[in-house]
């Protein structure tokens, strides 16, 4: 069976959406693999934790002050590596180029990123640049909520799809 990944950014403290966006992958996402939060949660972590029964990675934006969370950081998404962080410290609104290279560096194949409160979805060579968008406070034309779903395949390969609330 394909397993789900949740990918969300920019809630800053109100869960309304991220809740709803839980609850397509089951009343507390038991569909779901994985939940990964790119900052700017401006609350509890915990909080976050408690709506599903999966495991949860996360990363500081610029608005939050949360002990031990860690800025950018290097995780497992089904064979591959993926680059998570936030993006402010990286300059992403200027574009994704240091991400791209501080990812090579470290043998990641994506990265997942935040802050612009746009959802993107980009090839670059054989890496894929994406951000979920702000799941509460959106900014690109529609001012629509935005989450990202990847979906890993039993063969390995994997599906990435922004969705609109």
């Amino acid at each position: 069976m394909a397993k789900k990944i949740l990918v969300v950014s920019d809630s800053h403290g109100n869960n309304t959406n991220l809740k709803k966006a839980v609850r397509a992958f089951g009343p507390r996402g038991e569909q779901l693999e994985m939940l990964i939060h790119l900052g700017d949660v401006q609350g509890s972590l915990e909080g976050i934790e408690r709506l599903v029964d999966c495991p949860v990675e996360a990363v500081s934006g610029n608005c939050d002050f949360i002990p031990g969370l860690p800025g950018t950081k290097i995780i497992s998404i089904g064979s591959e590596k993926a680059l998570i962080t936030h993006g402010h410290r990286y300059g992403c609104k200027m574009g994704t180029g240091t991400m791209k290279e501080l990812a090579e560096a470290n043998g990641a194949g994506m990265v997942l990123f935040g802050h612009t409160h746009m959802p993107l979805l980009e090839n670059y060579q054989d890496m894929k640049i994406m951000n979920p968008g702000s799941i509460s406070q959106p900014r690109q034309e529609g001012h629509r909520p935005t989450y990202l779903v990847i979906t890993v395949k039993e063969d390995g390969m994997m599906e990435f799809a922004i969705v609109t609330m």
